[in-house]
């Protein structure tokens, strides 16, 4: 029970077998790696410059691995990388800075939120006991769930905000354009993100 209540109370699971400096740093590079490489899958929509990806689920997993802070210096990283030219964003659009400050820029520049926010409030959440009854204990998975739709909420109100703003569409055509076409897929990425978190994390669920 003890391992149990400890493993918990952690989002940054890689950090934990990387204690120095050197090594995490080469753990953030990595893991901007990963996050290009979910970029790269992409699946461009006729009616909008939105393509559908994989990235939201990689910061997700950025952020319950490496927890909020150092997730949110990684998505900088990340971002850092796109502003220099290298090829690590969606290859639907000009990259860069260019794209940075296009129609999609609000959903890029919301990623070290989305990971500081689900890397932070999950073990936060998963600290918290029910009714003052440990054995009702918030399991990991749960507090993933509701700290990973969380996460997302931002994404999408400052995705579709910058959305509105550099289109000038209304409000129904950003509701197209930028949020619901992508709903039922980001909850599906938040789903696995809990789960493979439950499964690395070893705790019950409830």
């Amino acid at each position: 029970m003890t391992t149990i209540a400890a493993s918990s109370q952690r989002s940054d699971i890689l950090f934990g077998i990387a204690p120095s400096l050197p090594a995490r740093i080469a753990l953030g590079l990595a893991a901007t790696a990963i996050v290009a490489a979910a970029a790269h899958i992409a699946i461009p929509l006729p009616f909008t410059p939105v393509p559908l990806t994989l990235q939201p689920l990689a910061v997700l997993g950025v952020g319950l691995a490496l927890g909020p802070v150092a997730g949110f210096l990684t998505m900088i990283a990340y971002l850092a990388e796109g502003l220099c030219g290298l090829p690590v964003f969606s290859p639907t659009g000009p990259g860069g800075l260019a794209q940075l400050l296009g129609p999609t820029g609000g959903f890029l520049m919301a990623y070290p939120l989305v990971a500081a926010i689900i890397g932070g409030l999950t073990p936060r959440l998963a600290g918290l006991g029910l009714m003052g009854k440990p054995p009702l204990r918030v399991s990991s998975f749960l507090a993933a769930l509701l700290a990973g739709h969380l996460a997302m909420a931002l994404l999408f109100v400052s995705g579709a905000g910058w959305f509105m703003h550099f289109t000038h569409h209304s409000l129904q055509a950003t509701w197209i354009g930028a949020v619901a076409p992508f709903l039922p897929g980001e909850v599906i990425k938040v789903f696995v993100a809990a789960g493979v978190y439950s499964t690395l994390t070893g705790t019950r669920r409830i």
